[in-house]
Formats: C-alpha cells, sequence, structure tokens
C-alpha cells in the first residue's frame, strides 16, 4: 500500500473516538460504566449533539428534495404547511439545478456561486468573480485540493501553525509535503508572532525546503484565538515579501464571541484594504468556509466553498480539471451554501424565526464556551485561555512524572493518557493536545463546548470531579 498513508494521521477520530465508539457498543449491550452515555467533545459536530437545525434551512432543502410539492396545483396545501419564502426560494433554486440527483457543473451550480459572490460583496465591500469561487464538500475537500497542486515532491513545504487543525500534518503526510511548522503564543492568547514566521521560513529554506504558502486558522482550532486587523496587515506583508500562498481557513468565522473587541475581518477584506498596492495586487489568496460550523451545524451535507484572489488564470484551469476528475460537489451541500449566503431578510415571512433560531444558539454558545472556560481555570494545575471564536477550549494542564512514566511505559503521550482517563471515568470524549502539536513539555486537550446547555452544569461538574480525582491519583 502506500506508505505515505501509513505516517498519515487525524487524532480528532484517532483512538480517542474509536475507544469512544467501542463505550457506546458496549453500554447498548448492557455493560456497567461510571455514566450511562458518551458524550462526543472531540468534534465540532453540532447536531450530534443535539443543536437543532436551522428550520428556514430544513424546509428550503425538504421542498428540493420533493419538488412536487413546488406544483402549482399543490400551492394552496403547501403554503398552509411551509413559510412562502421558503417555496419561493426552493423554486428559484431548482430552475438552476433541475434535479438535484444529477451532477452539477464541477466547480458547482452557476447560479450558487453568483449567490456565494453576493455574500462576499455584502461582507467586504469588494466585489467577486464568481469563476474564481469553487463549491466543495465541506471546507476540507477544499483544503486538500490546494495542499494536492501545490505539493510537488517532499522539498515543498507549507507553513502551518501549532496547535493546528490535524488535516494539515495528514494531507501533507498523505501527499508527501514537509510541514513547516510555526508556534504560536499561548501566554498572550494564542498570538502569532510575524518576526517568528520569518525566522521559520529562512531556517526552512536553509535546509533545502522549498515553502509555498501559509495555512492561517482564523478564528483558531483548537486554540480560539481571532486576529486583529494590525496583525493581517502584516502577515499579508509576509506572504508578498516572501512569495508565498496565503490559505485562510475561515470556516468559524460566525463563531465570535468578543466581537466589540475582536470582531471577524476576512483576509479578503484586509487583503483588498491593505495600503500597498503591491500587495494588494499580487498576494494570491485562497478562502474557505463551510456550512459545517457557525450557527448551522450541517456537517453531514458536507458544503463549502474556497475563492481564490490573484491567482493566475491558468492555476485556475488546473483547479478547475482537479474538481472536474471528482465530476461535482454534491448538490445538497451546494443547497446550503446558497442558504448559508443568502439567509432571510427583513420582511420575509421566515425572517423573525431565522433570527431567533440564530440569536437562541449563538448567545447559547458564549454563555457555554465561559462557562466551562472557568471551570477549566479552577481546576488545579490547569489554565485556559479564553475562546475568541470558534468551538473549542484548549486547556493547558499540568501532569505528575507519575503520569508521564506510565504514558511512556504505554507508548503514548501523558496527555493521551489524561484524556483516555478522562473517557473511561467520565464517557466525555476530547482530543488530546499531542494530536494538534504543542510545545515540547506542555500539555493539552481540545474540547468542544457543545453538549446542550441544560445539560452543561452536570458536563462540567464530571469534568471537575475526574480531575480531582485524576490528581489525587498521580501526584508525585
Amino acid at each position: 500500500m502506500n506508505p505515505l498513508i501509513k505516517n498519515m494521521e487525524y487524532a480528532v477520530r484517532g483512538r480517542l473516538a474509536i475507544r469512544a465508539e467501542e463505550i457506546k457498543d458496549q453500554l447498548a449491550q448492557g455493560q456497567k460504566f461510571p455514566f450511562d452515555t458518551v458524550v462526543n467533545c472531540n468534534i465540532g459536530n453540532p447536531q450530534q449533539l443535539n443543536q437543532a437545525p436551522i428550520t428556514f434551512f430544513r424546509q428550503v432543502a425538504s421542498l428540493c428534495d420533493n419538488t412536487d410539492l413546488l406544483l402549482e396545483k399543490n400551492y394552496p396545501l403547501v403554503s398552509q404547511l411551509y413559510p412562502v419564502d421558503t417555496i419561493e426560494r426552493a423554486s428559484t433554486l431548482m430552475k438552476s439545478i433541475g434535479s438535484v440527483g444529477a451532477y452539477s457543473h464541477s466547480q458547482g451550480i452557476p447560479a450558487i456561486r453568483k449567490t456565494v459572490a453576493n455574500f462576499l460583496y455584502e461582507r467586504d465591500g469588494y466585489t467577486t468573480d464568481p469563476n474564481n469561487i469553487f463549491l466543495t464538500q465541506g471546507a476540507s475537500s477544499g483544503v486538500q485540493t490546494l495542499l494536492s497542486i501545490m505539493t510537488e515532491d517532499k522539498n515543498t513545504g507549507i507553513m502551518i501553525p501549532i496547535p493546528q487543525y490535524p488535516l494539515y500534518s495528514a494531507s501533507l503526510a498523505l501527499y508527501g509535503a514537509t510541514p513547516v511548522n510555526y508556534y504560536l503564543d499561548e501566554e498572550t492568547g494564542w498570538s502569532l508572532n510575524v518576526n517568528d514566521l520569518t525566522d521559520v521560513i529562512t531556517s526552512a529554506r536553509k535546509h533545502g525546503t522549498e515553502v509555498r504558502a501559509l495555512v492561517i486558522i482564523n478564528p483558531g482550532n483548537p486554540t480560539g484565538q481571532c486576529l486583529t486587523a494590525d496583525n493581517m496587515r502584516d502577515i499579508l506583508t509576509y506572504c508578498y515579501n516572501q512569495r508565498i500562498v496565503l490559505l485562510a481557513d475561515e470556516v468559524y468565522q460566525t463563531n465570535i464571541y468578543e466581537p466589540e473587541q475582536r470582531p471577524f475581518i476576512s483576509f479578503k477584506k484586509a487583503l483588498m484594504d491593505h495600503p500597498d498596492r503591491q500587495v494588494r495586487e499580487n498576494v494570491e489568496l485562497v478562502s474557505f468556509h463551510s456550512i459545517s460550523k457557525g450557527m448551522i451545524g450541517e456537517c453531514g451535507r458536507r458544503g463549502g466553498y474556497f475563492e481564490v484572489t490573484n491567482f493566475d488564470p491558468k492555476i485556475v484551469e488546473q483547479l478547475y480539471k482537479m474538481s472536474s476528475v471528482n465530476l461535482c460537489p454534491n448538490i445538497h451541500g451546494q443547497i446550503l451554501v446558497d442558504l448559508m449566503c443568502n439567509p432571510p431578510r427583513p420582511g420575509d415571512a421566515s425572517y423573525e424565526t431565522y433570527t431567533n433560531e440564530i440569536e437562541e444558539i449563538y448567545n447559547s454558545l458564549r454563555r457555554r464556551s465561559k462557562k466551562l472556560e472557568n471551570v477549566f481555570n479552577r481546576m488545579e494545575g490547569v489554565t485556559c485561555q479564553p475562546a475568541q471564536g470558534s468551538m473549542y477550549l484548549f486547556p493547558h494542564v499540568r501532569l505528575s512524572r507519575r503520569v508521564v512514566q506510565e504514558a511512556e511505559r504505554l507508548g503514548i503521550a501523558p496527555d493521551a493518557y489524561y484524556s483516555h482517563a478522562m473517557l473511561e471515568a467520565t464517557g466525555v470524549c476530547v482530543v488530546a493536545g499531542s494530536g494538534f502539536g504543542q510545545k515540547d513539555g506542555t500539555w493539552h486537550f481540545r474540547s468542544t463546548f457543545l453538549p446542550e446547555e441544560r445539560l452543561f452544569d452536570q458536563f462540567c461538574a464530571s469534568l471537575e470531579r475526574f480531575h480531582a480525582q485524576f490528581l489525587k491519583d498521580y501526584r508525585d
């Protein structure tokens, strides 16, 4: 088999997640554990933890699936069941789609790409060519497309943050490229220092690595930080000076919990606002977005897009060729991208329901984020930076020599040992920090704050009890 596959690791669905599924099966068979259910905090999968889907999205999607409901003869009955704007949107979409069971344009349905372009104009104030937008099977497939096209051989380097979402390290391992790690500073809220980037790229090039791109995850995953406008301007200047592509993972752009202090700014807007014309016109930027995150959480429908800026048309042709090999992104995901980018507007029949649902989910996420942060910071030997964005907290756990020695005996990382113990004691499945990368000698884990709010106090209490008992059992 391909040896590169053996080198690929994806911690989010690694050993801990596999063990969690085993425990679910054992619970179903009547085996006793100190808990009644497994809580999957290892992955940002909101609806798995009972986040309600957005009504407008599901209504339009159901009408697109069952187009008999859109027939004129059925309107008197259907209009009693569905708001009029959902019927109108589904009818408009189906004129562009034809059938949800048919292949679409390989780059995505043209009308939906125009919807995305309009969304980007409304968000950033700058026009976008729909032909520079590619609809994808979630953001992940778009990331993999770009990493694949940029990788020539093992000397190709891609700069990735540490800690980082393991999609990047796993994909680079699969394509045989070299990850060029740069470290975020935990003590200053997981900030990014551009001077550090210069040191990293200089060292990599000195050792023969041809660095071609910089990955920025904003808001951060697993770290939850949100970049400032000044920091983003410096990053863009850096990319221009170093002649590298900027890959901007922006899938958490609506998960912003301190909007007054740290609002989301897209790298597209930051680029177009840059004071240097040479930077504006020459930095090659790819921006990724998804229906899986935010208040939407439609992970299983696999929808997303990426936009390329300042790319040579011949490179865009090659991206299209790569997309055409996969025929097209799934139609249901494309429909949700359209709805994400063009939700109900004031005056629409669904507007009040839509805004109420979005606000309810958003405010609950803010409350849960702060509550779990406070819980972690109350724990002995644990510190946790606040989540300015995304769906995760990434607490720093100080572990005793006994834990480190026991983990070494078992051939696993100390934070993986801690996380396995947490799963067996509480049913809570997290991801060990070692799966994301971290500074040597430090240990972390990533947890979502997605468990239902009505159960959140119980969830937090179980973590506190576990941690106190773990420290008691493993003191030096």
